[in-house]
């Protein structure tokens, strides 16, 4: 296999960590469905030649393996690293509330209209590029991109979260 395959194949991986993460809400539940996908992928090198989009390519195969394992039942078990502390991240209590205030209305949505969301606003792809992804006509990309922007402000008025940030005045 020659390298350069290799390294496109690893310069997606932030983007389908970052992808997995939204999908499955947790971190390890993210990390194992980053690890099938490029498992399935490297399983399947010699089709890379005819993979015109790895992106596209890389992101069908990460829908299907979610949704694959939202259809199977799941079995319950504890992490057993539970005492480890995440990694700090930089951010005002402000700012958390608001992200933690998304996510939560993000996980609100239906799973259809979430991913769409997550794939043109996250990942930044074009709505012909998510149809290919999901496997579905781009006329229900807009539409399930237009329902689930208005369900989601909708849900972020109602947790009085504001759409507009609100600047404080420094008082002296």
């Amino acid at each position: 296999m020659p390298t350069t395959d290799h390294q496109q194949l690893l310069t997606w991986l932030p983007r389908l960590r970052r992808y997995a993460r939204a999908l499955a809400g947790n971190r390890d539940d993210a990390d194992d469905l980053v690890q099938d996908t490029l498992e399935r992928a490297w399983n399947r090198a010699g089709l890379w030649g005819g993979v015109s989009d790895m992106r596209a390519w890389l992101f069908s195969i990460m829908h299907n393996l979610h949704v694959d394992g939202v259809r199977r039942p799941r079995v319950l078990t504890v992490n057993l690293d539970a005492d480890t502390p995440e990694i700090p991240v930089a951010a005002t209590q402000g700012e958390r509330i608001a992200v933690l205030d998304l996510q939560a209305a993000l996980e609100r949505l239906p799973l259809e209209q979430r991913q769409v969301i997550l794939l043109v606003a996250l990942e930044d792809m074009a709505y012909a590029d998510v149809a290919q992804t999901l496997g579905i006509p781009i006329g229900t990309v807009m539409s399930r991109l237009a329902r689930g922007r208005e369900r989601l402000r909708a849900l972020m008025e109602d947790s009085g979260q504001p759409a507009e940030p609100v600047r404080l005045r420094v008082v002296k």
